[in-house]
């Protein structure tokens, strides 16, 4: 085979595998044969130069008392090894299966388990069993796959598309929770390039990255790409030590075998696969007690949290802001703000130096909830803590399996003076490339120019058209309860008496108690009253016939609400105290922008077109105690939206006319 350095020609070349399986494999299963053999052919071509001199230290060495992990590591020039006198070119026709658990079994332990979570045994026992097992070896044992002839960034490719390959078979949207490559890249630069000087003014600087939904590690792998691209840069290199938890075996299982392959030039023999965990990172974080100076992710959009449901309302109730989840919680159906305060909660405090972070979100947590709400309420927290540096509006279509508008939010606890109380926007939305083909949705990509374009925007943090910068709190608001007086009265009429049936207090009386209230309704029809004529005159009747049965509020309340009409000529309702009663079908709501008087704002706003509004006062904000409920939220369109004027009519007319000409002279071709 002809080396291939394309993702979709390898890793469909690798999927043609999936031909020997037909017949004792349904096509759902093909993943689980694929992708565990693809990491083990990975995996041999990295440890084939040294294998040699490997077994025979194993087999020399073994019995002297010597810690052969170290030996055997440093042989490699890796963190794992194979002990194994087979490969899968050399397993054999007739033992195939017992050779390949041995092989399996001989790798370090730290690489074994990759397999482990593929269930990679039971898989072979099937495929032995089938009678494919030999056959799938030798096609795999004929492709190369060692770094020098598949780079690092191509190899993750390809575990992404034939993860996505095995997520279609199986009617999975595995594609949902996969970052396009050019998309990971943006983050990263957006995420690293402003500390460049800072690495090159620190010769051997140690940092941390971490990814709480890593994958197969793109942003990890990207990470440190970024810093080894500039290494002639630096006198002694940088190292970015990467972190990751993952939820699903498999991807995980293919971000350990990535890991396993890195190594760091301060410290080779480092097993970095030791840093990606297995797990919920909602309910079951792995680095609780961790705080990193880099934070990247792109969570799912839009998934449910409800399986983390429990760990997660007990943490928010337990340790409130002490903990990872401080604000109120967001609605069951939308995890990705958990995430975002998650990440925030792991950068490196400020008495420590701080840490940046990049998060990739869908448009909602932008202006999801209202104010008061648990979304609305994480973005004050986040505003008014100071840690949101910007926002970038992404490209429509560059992902694979949504064409919804995407944003990366870039956060930090370690402000530059110039960026403190301050939020910067960049439009970034018409800054693509299209693709020659199309991958799913995913029909742009964000090439190099405009990635050096977004990044240059915000490093620069300038007024554009294109970047608008505001203080924090000009995203806030305050949700204040506008009440109008109640101006209602009491008229006994058919209409009323009508709707009376449709009323569910109404329904629980008996047909006794009913035809009762109906003729004494009947013995007032055509009257009116005052709007507190009901209370007393059911009271009354009801004291006098017994049969009525106990009038509470919910019956003088029924009767108010099918015999009340509005007239604006009354005098407002009090009660018993002479405060004013509020019309409550009248009750409006108002954002006020923060820093605009409430009174005010009633006054130039509402007044002019309702003279009697007044405000509730009563409503609150439960922190800070005003009047009126805080909330916030980032529209981006009310920010970069500009107006296009209608085209002129003659314009529209002249572009009729001429389809209507086409349209004519294809039917006149047809009816020749």
């Amino acid at each position: 085979m002809n080396t291939q350095t394309t993702n979709t020609s390898l890793a469909d070349f690798i999927w043609k595998n999936a031909d020997d399986l037909w017949g004792p494999f349904r096509h759902t299963e093909f993943g689980k044969v694929i992708l565990p053999f693809t990491l083990l052919r990975r995996l041999e071509c990295v440890l084939e130069p040294s294998r040699e001199e490997v077994r025979d230290a194993y087999t020399s060495m073994a019995d002297e008392g010597i810690d052969m992990d170290l030996v055997l590591r440093d042989l490699t020039g890796y963190p794992f090894y194979n002990t194994s006198d087979y490969s899968l070119a050399s397993l054999g026709g007739t033992r195939t299966r017992t050779n390949l658990e041995d092989y399996i079994a001989s790798f370090s332990a730290n690489a074994r388990v990759i397999f482990e979570q593929f269930d990679f045994a039971n898989t072979i026992a099937k495929m032995d069993k089938a009678g494919v097992l030999y056959k799938i070896c030798q096609n795999f044992a004929a492709i190369p796959l060692h770094p020098d002839e598949v780079p690092e960034r191509v190899m993750s490719n390809v575990y992404e598309h034939l993860i996505r390959k095995f997520g279609a078979e199986v009617n999975e949207a595995a594609e949902d929770f996969m970052t396009p490559r050019d998309v990971v890249h943006l983050a990263v630069e957006l995420l690293l390039d402003p500390d460049d000087q800072m690495f090159i003014e620190n010769p051997g600087l140690i940092r941390t990255l971490y990814d709480p939904t890593c994958g197969t590690g793109g942003f990890l792998s990207d990470g440190m790409e970024h810093i080894d691209g500039l290494r002639d840069r630096y006198s002694v290199a940088p190292v970015i030590i990467p972190h990751g938890q993952e939820l699903e075996p498999e991807t995980h299982a293919v971000c350990l075998a990535g890991m396993l392959l890195k190594t760091l030039e301060t410290d080779p023999g480092r097993d970095l696969s030791k840093n990606i965990k297995l797990g919920s990172t909602l309910s079951e974080d792995q680095f609780a007690n961790d705080r990193f100076h880099y934070c990247v992710s792109n969570p799912p959009f839009g998934k449910k949290w409800e399986m983390d449901q429990t760990a997660v309302t007990r943490e928010h109730r337990e340790k409130g802001f002490d903990g990872r989840f401080g604000p109120k919680l967001p609605g069951v159906g939308d995890g990705s703000m958990l995430f975002l305060q998650h990440l925030v909660s792991k950068l490196e405090s400020p008495e420590k130096g701080g840490g940046r972070g990049a998060i990739i979100l869908s448009g909602s947590p932008l202006f999801n909830g209202r104010a008061g709400q648990g979304e609305s309420e994480i973005r004050r927290h986040l505003l008014e803590q100071d840690v949101v540096e910007a926002i970038i509006a992404l490209p429509q279509e560059i992902f694979f399996r949504t064409g919804i508008g995407t944003y990366i939010w870039i956060l930090s606890t370690k402000k530059p003076a110039h960026r403190k109380g301050r939020v910067q926007l960049i439009n970034a939305t018409d800054m693509y490339e299209s693709m020659r083909k199309s991958e799913g949705n995913k029909r742009r990509r964000v090439g190099e120019a405009q990635t050096r374009d977004i990044v240059g925007m915000y490093s620069a943090f300038e007024e554009t058209r294109e970047s608008k910068i505001f203080d924090s709190t000009a995203f806030g608001y305050r949700r204040i309860r506008v009440l109008r007086p109640l101006r209602k009265k009491i008229a006994i009429t058919e209409e009323g008496l009508a709707k009376l049936e449709e009323e569910k207090p109404w329904a629980k009386l008996t047909e006794d108690q009913r035809e009762g209230w109906r003729a004494l309704l009947h013995d007032q029809m055509g009257t009116e009253h005052g709007w507190h004529w009901v209370d007393g005159w059911m009271k009354g009747a009801a004291k006098k016939d017994a049969g009525l049965g106990k009038v509470t509020a919910t019956h003088v309340k029924m009767l108010q609400r099918v015999f009340g009409v509005r007239d604006p000529e009354l005098d407002p309702v009090t009660d018993k105290k002479g405060n004013i009663l509020p019309d409550d079908d009248l009750t409006d709501y108002e954002n006020v922008p923060m820093g605009t008087d409430i009174h005010d704002y009633l006054a130039t706003e509402v007044l002019p077109h309702a003279e009697d509004a007044y405000i509730d006062e009563g409503y609150r904000d439960e922190t800070d105690g005003a009047v009126g409920i805080v909330g916030y939220e980032i529209n981006f369109n009310r920010y970069f939206y500009e107006y296009q004027p209608p085209r002129d009519l003659e314009e529209i007319d002249a572009d009729l006319n001429a389809v209507e000409a086409e349209i004519a002279a294809i039917l006149a071709e047809v009816t020749e």
